[in-house]
């Protein structure tokens, strides 16, 4: 099956029967759909007074401070990440100039032995 091809997924969320048409694979899908139904079920225990929708709202803005905070982090890591590579590239240019400057080094002292011993 191509990654692109949509599939139907059938889940059951606190009671709700859901078609859903998606790309995801299957068990995937199925993993979402019972993680949401445990944090609206949890959610509906701990305040009686919460109906599913508010509930359903409360996760659904969880799950957005949870990308977002996740994309923030994701950023910073690829900004990092990049800072890192530009001091790996200008550590490599400086080595290898230190490598030459040692070989010239080693060349001049060598010359000068040669020059001594004659």
């Amino acid at each position: 099956m191509e990654n692109n091809e949509k599939r139907r997924v059938a889940l059951t969320i606190c009671g709700v029967d859901y078609i859903l048409l998606c790309t995801k694979d299957e068990e995937y899908m199925r993993s979402l759909g019972a993680q949401l139904h445990g944090d609206i079920t949890r959610m509906l225990r701990e305040n009686g007074r919460t109906s599913a929708t508010q509930a359903a709202v409360l996760c659904a803005l969880q799950a957005m401070d949870e990308a977002r905070e996740a994309r923030t982090t994701a950023e910073n890591l690829r900004a990092r990440i990049q800072d890192y590579l530009e001091d790996a590239a200008q550590m490599k240019k400086e080595a290898e100039l230190s490598r030459h400057e040692a070989e010239q080094l080693q060349r001049e002292n060598a010359e000068l032995k040669r020059g001594k011993s004659s």
